[in-house]
């Protein structure tokens, strides 16, 4: 038996029906094979950027900015790719015929390491993973060119970056999707401690499917810091359905309504529109505000799903006639702040959507100037506030970027999208969660 009343129809990021009359909870990251599968992946891969390091050996230069004369390495990593790749496999498995994996890109300067599931099992974090494939990667190259003792610290420090000086592996050959766990301001927070570039280059700059995957990303870290337990599930759920997987088409709709020649007001009027001939809210009885008809609704959460669909749709249209990621903050305030006049409802995630709006301008391009949309993430002072809506609205304006950020997606995330970016599920993730929903 359903756990919800609610059932949904998905479509893909064309307007295509994908599934029809699916329940609810069968999108849930605690239920859906397809979001596990992400999840799962998030934890258990590392990319080895195996050309860099090849490089940053060759020319001394190792972590992000030092460079060391006279400890270079000339070491044709790529010339035994078959035989390293090998080891990192032998190093890292916990038992033959174990769920290790490796896929080679980019003729085998990037690999995609996926550490068995025993070495999560047995760890208390995900951050298990990076540390063992950055040790293979390191005795892996040692053993295969006879690096004596004075230079095998070389090696590690190409693997490694300038970890332990800092936290993280920074400028290191291994990287992961997740940030370390030291990053995680509070509880549950890893899966939101994502940049939205990473997202970004992942889904190949796809607005719609950058936007899911980041709700993915968002919803599961609600569920994990316990903002999904009791009646808040079926909130969160109707969040991630309406405007993460694109449910009944709204998001695809309004943004084809009002691309052409819309603004953020006519997405306002095209979403009232849309909720009250979907019976979502209706005008109240009578005129107590004289010239002002107010709206109500039987269903707040659902509203609230109706109006973060309508935020992401409004960012599109915006950052997209644009071409700036730079819009994403202004939209995810003024079009909440018209939304609220319009109807007297309350604006995305019951109003903190604006507040993350405020706060967003200031910290990305503001007098602050802190560098822009595509390096916020979920766990971030300004966006984590939102309960899952605000970034992937970031991610879908930074999709749509045409080169105004001062970080762009190519320049801090290239990687991932060389990598995570050639996994159906991380790609595409839309299709992945309603195949199996």
């Amino acid at each position: 038996m359903a756990k919800y009343k609610d059932v949904i129809d998905l479509y893909d990021d064309y307007g295509k029906l994908l599934r029809s009359n699916i329940s609810l909870e069968r999108i849930s990251p605690l239920v859906n094979p397809a979001v596990k599968k992400i999840i799962d992946d998030t934890k258990r891969s590392v990319a080895v950027n195996l050309g860099g390091m090849q490089d940053g050996l060759k020319s001394g230069k190792l972590g992000k900015h030092q460079q060391i004369l006279g400890r270079e390495l000339d070491l044709d990593i790529l010339g035994n790719i078959d035989a390293i790749e090998a080891k990192i496999k032998e190093y890292v498995s916990v038992e033959s015929g174990d769920d290790t994996e490796i896929k080679r890109f980019n003729g085998g300067k990037l690999l995609l390491v996926k550490v068995p599931s025993a070495r999560i099992a047995a760890s208390a974090t995900y951050d298990a993973a990076l540390t063992s494939v950055a040790a293979a990667t390191t005795y892996a190259v040692v053993e295969q060119f006879n690096v004596d003792m004075f230079n095998a610290n070389t090696v590690k420090a190409a693997a490694f970056g300038t970890y332990p000086v800092t936290m993280d592996l920074t400028g290191g050959a291994c990287s992961m999707i997740m940030s370390i766990p030291q990053n995680n301001e509070s509880l549950g927070y890893a899966l939101r401690n994502i940049p939205a570039n990473q997202t970004v280059m992942m889904t190949h700059r796809n607005a719609m499917q950058g936007a899911a995957l980041a709700s993915t990303f968002e919803h599961a870290g609600q569920f994990e810091m316990g903002n999904a337990i009791g009646p808040f599930e079926r909130a969160q759920l109707l969040l991630f359905a309406y405007q993460g997987l694109n449910a009944n088409n709204i998001v695809y709709d309004i943004v084809k309504a009002n691309g052409q020649t819309g603004t953020v007001g006519t997405v306002v009027q095209s979403l009232v529109e849309r909720a009250i001939e979907d019976k979502v809210i209706t005008q109240t009885a009578g005129n107590p505000g004289g010239y002002f008809k107010p709206y109500e609704t039987k269903d707040p959460m659902l509203w609230n799903a109706y109006a973060s669909a309508g935020t992401l749709a409004a960012t599109m249209v915006n950052a997209g006639a644009g071409r700036m990621a730079q819009a994403a903050s202004s939209t995810l305030l003024y079009f909440n702040d018209l939304l609220e006049h319009e109807t007297g409802l309350p604006g995305s995630d019951f109003g903190r959507v604006m507040g993350a709006g405020v706060g967003f301008s200031f910290f990305s391009h503001s007098i602050y100037g802190g560098g822009g949309p595509g390096i916020f993430n979920g766990n971030h002072v300004v966006t984590r506030h939102a309960a899952g809506v605000a970034m992937p609205c970031a991610v879908a304006a930074c999709a749509l970027d045409a080169g105004t950020q001062m970080f762009s997606p190519e320049g801090t995330a290239k990687v991932y999208g060389d990598t995570f970016g050639k996994i159906e599920e991380f790609a595409r993730p839309i299709q992945a969660i309603a195949k199996v929903a």
